[in-house]
């Protein structure tokens, strides 16, 4: 790990040809610190936000730096992909600044904002099947019946190289760098990470850390490392659909088992309540898939002894689906309950239950009050309280308080 040679992929040279070619097209995003990161890890935390990047990710760079190596007579066959988001607008945006026409295969069920905004950039959408195998198919089918050359999401040299170009940023952001915190989908972004800072670490004469991160419903690298070869894996449905993929890309595979440290994985209400916390501490709107770095962190998932950058590596959110994940991370985060409450069928006793929990400082949003229940006697009725509260200490105070008066709540979330 601390020779060039073992390492599959671009070199260093290649990557810094990338960065002179990306340039012309991507911004080096900002580097912030983040008092409240680096409280819950005991070390200085940095956050790379390229939730803040054109496009709103950093696929730009990979599929800008892919395009931008084809031949002239390649470039005039056009470019095609298949994305559900991410990679599919950093593909119609290159293609739009080279002046080459795109096609884009897009499951049916996209997010309207990428369908619009891969649209808007110039290419042409066509939306085909339920799941991003379906136009992955449809747009291997149309290269070889149109001659248009087909650009993956991640497992190519000219891709890994251009992902890389965040490696180089992010040392000279933070030049003491100690670890690195990287999300995993393809493995894209952290073989050309892992692959420079290893090599440059090298050249340093010291280590860097490189910690992945996956969803725990997609994730393939820790059973592909374990069995030594890319393994494809059936996934679950998560939020992080941004890095839901089956199976790890071969190149990708073969950087990150050189270089990778360690690869972690967090659960959806992880990602919630990491979501929340950079909403409300950093004032950063960033996607699912961009987020699970930070919920490596915050579960006690990282260990690190120095300066650490977590990766942001992306900001491209449904506003209806970003509605969703507040309510599921204050409800992962103890901060919205929805209780279940057995009552006599008798007057006073909503305004009882209210007054209770008025008296603990916890406000009601919604009230539903049924006779239909089940499980009730019929004698009974149930009360079903919305109640925000101030998180799970104050969660407690509030249940305590009603079990107090004799009532029974049931905690739906």
């Amino acid at each position: 790990m601390t020779h060039e040679l073992t390492i599959a992929g671009p070199t260093l040279d290649d990557v810094e040809r990338a960065r002179v070619t990306v340039s012309a097209v991507v911004d080096v995003t900002p580097m912030e610190s983040s008092h409240y990161l680096s409280r819950v890890l005991g070390q200085p935390v940095f956050m790379k936000c390229e939730n803040l990047q054109r496009t709103g990710s950093y696929k730009i760079r990979g599929a800008y730096n892919r395009i931008s190596s084809l031949s002239d007579e390649e470039k005039a066959r056009g470019v095609v992909a298949a994305s559900a988001g991410n990679h599919a607008q950093g593909v119609a945006f290159a293609a739009r600044e080279l002046g080459i026409p795109a096609t884009i295969f897009m499951p049916i069920g996209v997010a309207l904002p990428k369908l619009q905004a891969t649209r808007d950039y110039g290419a042409e959408v066509v939306l085909r099947g339920h799941t991003v195998a379906e136009p992955l198919k449809a747009a291997a089918e149309h290269a070889e019946r149109t001659g248009a050359v087909y650009i993956p999401p991640f497992d190519h040299p000219d891709v890994v190289a251009g992902q890389g170009t965040l490696g180089l940023e992010v040392l000279e952001q933070v030049p003491d760098l100690s670890t690195v915190v990287v999300p995993i989908g393809g493995g894209g972004l952290i073989s050309g990470m892992a692959s420079v800072l290893k090599r440059r670490a090298a050249e340093l004469g010291r280590d860097i850390r490189v910690i992945g991160v996956q969803a725990v419903n997609a994730a393939a690298y820790p059973v592909s490392l374990a069995a030594g070869v890319p393994t494809e894996i059936t996934i679950s449905p998560t939020i992080a659909d941004g890095i839901a993929v089956s199976k790890p890309g071969k190149l990708n595979f073969a950087i990150i088992a050189d270089t990778v440290d360690e690869v972690v994985t967090v659960d959806d209400d992880d990602i919630a309540r990491a979501m929340l916390v950079l909403l409300e501490r950093a004032k950063l709107v960033v996607e699912p898939a961009g987020a699970v770095g930070v919920a490596a962190i915050l579960t006690g998932k990282v260990q690190a002894t120095g300066p650490t950058v977590v990766m942001l590596s992306g900001g491209n959110i449904d506003p209806l689906i970003m509605e969703r994940v507040i309510s599921h991370g204050l409800a992962a985060s103890e901060r919205y309950l929805k209780l279940r409450i057995p009552l006599p069928d008798r007057p006073g006793q909503l305004a009882r239950t209210s007054e209770i929990v008025a008296a603990q400082n916890a406000n009601v949003v919604e009230v539903l009050h049924t006779r239909h229940g089940t499980g009730l006697q019929i004698s009974q009725v149930e009360l079903e309280l919305h109640i925000e509260t101030r998180g799970p200490e104050h969660a407690e105070q509030v249940l305590g308080a009603l079990r107090a008066e004799g009532y029974e709540p049931r905690v739906d979330f």
